[in-house]
């Protein structure tokens, strides 16, 4: 996942991002419920410090499988102590990323990409990476940070989601956030 003008987000600054005040506004695990059954496998893309990894692998279960993925080992590392901490290690595998998108042996269930798609350069690659990642009818969730990525970006992000394969079929209302949810058409 390169970036194109804007700056991937130091991996420090994520402690700003993942912490007890942001859960008052956006529950991780309440987000996710709807787009998850119990043993699902999950991709979580830009997974940062596991905001949205450990509540995933809380929800997918003792059976489900979280394939985290950033750029940054630093979050990596982090999150795999965090997960560790909250019993859910073994099932969430962590991944380096390259730098236009996930390039993992697997087909998920589910994937989400949280307040990182506006940092990746190469759009059309990443999302043709991803749907090698997905199982046909696999749910996508996209959220973009409001105060950072405009309503025109992100409904140019939409446009260019669909034109990758992807079905809209919902526009979630998460605080602070604009959001889609997909479906892969295989």
């Amino acid at each position: 996942m390169s970036v194109d003008s804007h700056r991937v987000c130091p991996w420090r600054n994520a402690y700003f991002f993942d912490n007890t005040l942001r859960r008052l506004f956006q529950n991780p695990e309440q987000i996710v419920r709807p787009y998850i059954n119990e043993g699902a496998v999950s991709l979580d893309l830009g997974c940062g410090m596991g905001f949205f990894s450990i509540a995933i692998a809380k929800v997918a279960g003792p059976r489900g499988r979280v394939y985290s993925c950033d750029i940054q080992q630093p979050m990596l590392d982090v999150l795999a102590k965090r997960a560790a901490r909250a019993g859910v290690g073994d099932r969430i595998t962590t991944a380096l990323a390259p730098s236009d998108g996930p390039e993992l042996p697997i087909q998920a269930d589910f994937a989400v990409a949280s307040w990182v798609i506006h940092e990746v350069d190469n759009l059309p690659l990443f999302l043709s990476r991803l749907r090698a990642c997905l199982k046909p009818g696999a749910g996508f969730l996209i959220m973009e940070p409001k105060f950072h990525v405009s309503l025109r970006q992100f409904d140019e992000t939409i446009k260019t989601i669909e034109e990758a394969g992807f079905k809209l079929t919902d526009r979630p209302k998460i605080a602070l956030s604009s959001s889609a949810f997909f479906m892969s058409n295989g």
